[in-house]
């Protein structure tokens, strides 16, 4: 698919059926977040793919969000090697993080398979159900798998350019 498609026709998934993803698919959306970009190259992402009976039954008692996905990855990331900006206000583990989900969820969309991006979730009690190292924090967990109905792809309500740009 076109990214220009990928981008104008990709919604979240709030109901899968109970299609297993391939193998190759998963490989292709994990590649996608390895080769995303990160300050400094640090890669400091840690994904976990969850898709057993128990860590998926983890994953409900964390979030009524799973939507019936029969995959969940879970993106953290190593809060102990992240770029320090200067200032010392912010790092890199949020921003970095976020870039390989976003990267992981358009390649999704290009395989063919729909996702939701949960943040609906205590990020310290799903570190601790998923038994996460104490140097990781959690950003997000993208469902993934095939849409039980296709949805109506609506018309994206979305602000004028010029209400969200500002040339300086």
């Amino acid at each position: 698919m076109e990214f220009k498609e990928i981008i104008r026709t990709r919604c979240s998934c709030r109901k899968f059926d109970a299609r297993q993803v391939s193998a190759e698919a998963l490989s292709a959306v994990l590649e996608a977040g390895r080769l995303a970009p990160t300050a400094k190259n640090l890669q400091e992402q840690r994904i976990y793919v969850i898709q057993s009976a128990e860590g998926l039954g983890k994953v409900d008692s964390l979030t009524p969000c799973r939507y019936g996905a029969p995959t969940v990855i879970a993106v953290a990331f190593d809060k102990g090697n992240v770029f320090v900006y200067p200032g010392d206000k912010r790092d890199s583990g949020i921003e970095d993080a976020s870039i390989v989900a976003t990267h992981m969820m358009l390649a999704a969309a290009d395989e063919g398979l729909d996702s939701c991006w949960i943040n609906f979730f205590d990020p310290d009690k799903a570190k601790s159900v998923l038994g996460l190292p104490d140097n990781e924090e959690i950003l997000m967990l993208l469902d993934l798998g095939y849409a039980a109905e296709k949805p109506e792809i609506l018309p994206k309500k979305r602000k004028d350019l010029s209400e969200t740009v500002s040339y300086l």
